[in-house]
């Protein structure tokens, strides 16, 4: 077997098939949106219209928020299998092999694995936009012009893919597969992310504070103020997440109650923050963006009610928003998506790296059942923390972006609690809990504890 062979560090394909499944979901994405962007633009070019060019614009944003999200989620997932092979990976060293090689072949095989899902992803994307406006010209929907079976900026869009697994992959293996981590000037850059994450973020609320402000006073300055303000907040989160995240699940933890298997779940949500946090935080952005867009769209809905407006107007009002609601919350729930393939996924290869631990367990007396409510209780602790962090800041940065734009026609500060949306959110993560749970830890239970012990 050559240095650089992928079951060097992965032993196969198959443990890194998150990475194939999230970058299929993402190619199919950009695919889907881009060419979609692309029909509509070659027919507003017949018809002297934008859309298609709006499309475009929006998508652009909302894709680069998926490719976000889906290098969060390889990182953490090729992260979480090294972790789970540090014994192997070890033994390969110390007969000779290097950091370079062992990363050279994971990243090989990575790259191997987001090709294949993105091609086809890609073309699975393409192809469903292509049926849909041959469909919609059949029926006089669009004009019948030449199209583009496949716009360039798809290809584009799914090289882009490869390319964010490949550098999510250098990125959350540097330390794991680079030997003894380097320690001198850690506490420096912990006080400097520490720094610039509260920066960010005090100075994001002073921007929403301002945008406020200036939409009770009609300014339209104050929707900017809005939207470079919630970014702004965003970042902050992002880069102090790390301190965040681990307290935050830690908190959450402490409500599942005193029991053996509730304290353990709580210890090992928490074991390794830097895997706590990354499983963590596509989930929170996924729900914040999906709860700001909803709470937001609320709120204009609400406050639409009350303006002096004819019943004909008021129902074209609602349509509108309405449909402005489901096209946003459209672009936005594919990055949701890849959150919960990536939790899933993490959830599953964490309670294979403990196989040793649970056996331990198990031969000390655990029963199969707190086996089974120690992985669905850490579960909770991490998809619990997600969501209710992401109704909240989600709640806020919708409420402050209809003040932005409405506040002048509104008395009061608008708050959108789209009940019926939250319980849906609530239900998702609960499916989501049930989902990531139950597969490990049937395995878990299923293996014996002498045999469990038995793992190198």
């Amino acid at each position: 077997m050559k240095a650089t062979d992928y079951r060097l560090t992965t032993g196969s394909l198959r443990e890194v098939s998150t990475v194939g499944v999230v970058c299929g979901l993402s190619a199919g994405y950009a695919g889907t949106i881009l060419t979609a962007s692309d029909i509509l633009r070659r027919a507003g070019d017949d018809a002297d219209g934008g859309l298609g060019v709006i499309l475009g614009v929006v998508a652009s944003v909302f894709i680069l928020i998926a490719l976000f999200v889906a290098a969060l989620v390889i990182s953490n997932g090729v992260d979480t299998v090294i972790a789970g092979r540090r014994n192997q990976l070890e033994l390969l060293r110390l007969i000779g092999a290097s950091s370079s090689q062992l990363r050279s072949s994971l990243t090989r095989g990575v790259a191997k694995v987001a090709t294949i899902g993105s091609v086809i992803g890609l073309v699975a994307g393409v192809v469903a936009a292509d049926i849909a406006r041959v469909v919609m010209v059949s029926r006089d929907v669009l004009p019948d012009i030449r199209y583009s079976y496949l716009p360039p900026s798809a290809l584009f869009a799914a090289v882009v893919v490869v390319g964010v697994a490949v550098c999510a992959t250098l990125v959350g293996t540097r330390k794991t597969l680079s030997g003894a981590a380097v320690t001198g000037g850690r506490a420096t850059r912990v006080w400097l992310r520490h720094s610039v994450a509260v920066i960010l973020i005090g100075f994001g609320a002073l921007l929403l504070a301002g945008a406020a402000v200036l939409g009770e006073n009609g300014s339209t300055e104050g929707f900017f103020a809005a939207f470079f303000g919630t970014a702004i907040t965003a970042t902050g989160f992002l880069i102090g997440a790390r301190s965040i995240v681990p307290s935050l699940v830690a908190g959450i933890g402490r409500l599942l109650g005193r029991t053996p298997a509730a304290m353990l779940a709580r210890k090992n949500a928490v074991a390794d923050p830097a895997r706590t946090t990354r499983s963590t935080i596509g989930l929170f952005i996924g729900v914040t963006l999906v709860t700001t867009v909803i709470a937001g769209m609320t709120s204009l809905r609400t406050s639409a009610d009350r303006w002096d407006l004819t019943a004909a107007e008021l129902v074209e009002q609602e349509k509108i928003l309405s449909m402005t609601t489901w096209v946003l919350v459209g672009l936005i729930v594919i990055s949701v998506v890849i959150a919960a393939v990536g939790f899933m996924s993490t959830m599953s290869l964490t309670v294979i790296g403990r196989t040793r631990e649970i056996g331990m367990l198990r031969a000390m007396g655990f029963t199969a059942r707190q086996v089974r409510q120690t992985i669905t209780l850490e579960s909770v602790a991490l998809s619990g923390t997600a969501m209710l962090s992401g109704l909240v800041l989600g709640t806020l940065y919708g409420a402050i972006g209809s003040q932005s734009l409405i506040g002048a026609m509104t008395p009061g500060f608008p708050i959108g609690l789209p009940v019926g949306a939250f319980a849906a959110i609530v239900a998702g993560t609960v499916v989501l809990v049930v989902a990531a749970a139950l597969p490990p830890a049937r395995r878990a239970v299923s293996v014996t504890p002498i045999d469990a012990l038995a793992v190198v």
